[in-house]
């Protein structure tokens, strides 16, 4: 797959226009005033619908929030939003209070959760005792991977079993000897998170890179998200003075995203990825980079980075991905909805309209690839893990 630069503003500007023509043009079906008795038992919904969004706060997931919010700008009143806590672990209650608030409005027929933190199942569990046919998109699913799928109509996550092997060759590539994984005990109980670890394991074996596994502090235990932060700002300097500045890191949670790459860049460290890789996570809070007036234009921030980056002399030595994947996620799943809702898809899962819709968000035709979650030898049939291209800050 070849490496592209997108432009997100463009790309949702393209869809809406899309959208807006199918709209103008409904699939071909008699027409309910002229046949009322052949039309269909489930008839397209025409305007009169919303869709939820539901997501983290600013400080657990300001991606997936201002993405949100972008929704809100792009389609009005058709959409109405809400947070989970960001101690979401120990307050699971208010996270399905949350999502049942959002379905209350009978006009909403879908919600699109980003992150499906844990509580999601029992969240849509709540919602279909009394709304049975409310369409459900996951993305960001922290749960067991057969029990989300179970519940929701699509889950979507990075396809993080790969990436167990592709972050590690990107750090090699990257001149890296050493490899320090932050994470605990809370992500390491996830599957996906579990099983990419033990495959990162194995490839910094392959490639002789020598891997250091580093307890940090959960964000939603007592320390909170500023005691998880403050716990990076210090450890990764006493990395670097024991392993060098050739060590790579990786952590597995947004919340340290920003204080990771600032510590990074003071130390002249390697960063291959994030743990949801995007231009717009982390590298805008930690370099200070000014969106205003360049809100959704990826190029803009690339370059930015780019030039912080070269101007501190650590050309190549930082990655992610140019697509903002859990933005995608929320697009996307907004998209998806409408198409369902509309009618113009072959049921609520519906692989090849998600795949035409992600991809085209994305930046075109093979901008991303799509695979579903294989379980023990059990595809889940709804679970799709996504996967792009690396951008190598200061080195394209």
């Amino acid at each position: 797959m070849s490496k592209r630069i997108i432009s997100l503003l463009l790309a949702l500007t393209m869809i809406l226009s899309l959208a807006g023509c199918r709209s103008a043009e409904p699939a071909p079906a008699p027409a309910p005033a002229e046949t009322p008795a052949e039309a269909p038992a489930e008839a397209p919904v025409a305007e009169d619908y919303k869709i939820g969004i539901i997501t983290g706060t600013v400080s657990q997931g300001e991606e997936e929030y201002q993405a949100a919010q972008n929704m809100v700008k792009k389609y009005g009143d058709k959409i109405v939003t809400a947070t989970y806590p960001d101690n979401f672990s120990s307050e699971t209650e208010t996270t399905i209070a949350n999502v049942v608030a959002l379905s209350s409005d009978p006009a909403v027929k879908a919600i699109v959760f980003v992150q499906a933190v844990p509580g999601a199942s029992a969240a849509i569990d709540k919602v279909r005792e009394t709304r049975p046919d409310m369409l459900f998109v996951a993305g960001v699913a922290a749960e067991d991977p057969a029990t989300i799928s179970s519940k929701a109509d699509v889950v979507m996550l990075v396809d993080e079993i790969s990436m167990g092997s592709s972050i590690p060759q990107k750090a090699y590539e990257m001149g890296a000897k050493t490899f320090i994984h932050y994470s605990f005990a809370r992500h390491l109980s996830y599957a996906t998170i579990a099983a990419r670890r033990e495959l990162m394991i194995e490839k910094c074996e392959e490639l002789g890179i020598e891997f250091v596994d580093v307890t940090a502090p959960d964000p939603t235990g007592d320390a909170g998200v500023s005691g998880a932060q403050q716990f990076i700002l210090e450890d990764v300097p006493r990395q670097v003075a024991q392993y060098g500045k050739d060590t790579a890191f990786f952590s597995t949670n947004c919340a340290m995203q920003e204080p990771l790459i600032r510590s990074i860049l003071e130390q002249g460290a390697i960063y291959p990825q994030q743990c949801c890789p995007s231009p717009y996570h982390g590298y805008p809070a930690a370099f200070n980079v000014d969106v205003a007036g360049h809100e959704g234009d990826v190029q803009y921030m690339l370059d930015q980075i780019d030039a912080k980056l070269t101007e501190a002399g650590q050309e190549g030595r930082m990655s992610t991905w140019s697509v903002p994947i859990n933005m995608l996620m929320v697009e996307a799943g907004v998209d998806y909805a409408i198409e369902v809702i509309e009618g113009r898809t072959t049921g609520t899962n519906d692989e090849a309209a998600l795949g035409t819709i992600i991809n085209r968000i994305a930046g075109g035709e093979g901008s991303a690839q799509l695979t579903k979650y294989n379980e023990a030898g059990v595809e889940l049939e709804n679970f799709y893990m996504l996967l792009c291209d690396f951008y190598d800050f200061a080195a394209n």
